[in-house]
């Protein structure tokens, strides 16, 4: 079973942009920010949404990453 969100799969982060990516880069930090700052504060109901969120950015990183270094190509419109 596999932690994450469902549309920000391998597979799809692959078929997305350059742009594309840093959008969902910048949403996934900002949901993480929200979620530490739950947890802080007590009201976080879901601690697997932390794990899961972080697991998102880092697969995110890694595709940037491997477009930097060409091992994969970027997507043609």
């Amino acid at each position: 079973m596999a932690i994450g969100s469902k549309d920000l799969n391998p597979a799809n982060l692959r078929g997305f942009d350059s742009e594309r990516l840093a959008e969902e880069l910048k949403k996934a930090k900002e949901e993480l920010f929200n979620l530490r700052f739950q947890s802080a504060t007590g009201q976080l109901e879901n601690n697997m949404r932390l794990r899961a969120v972080k697991r998102d950015i880092a697969r995110i990183y890694t595709i940037m990453r491997e477009r930097e270094l060409g091992i994969t190509a970027t997507p043609e419109a």
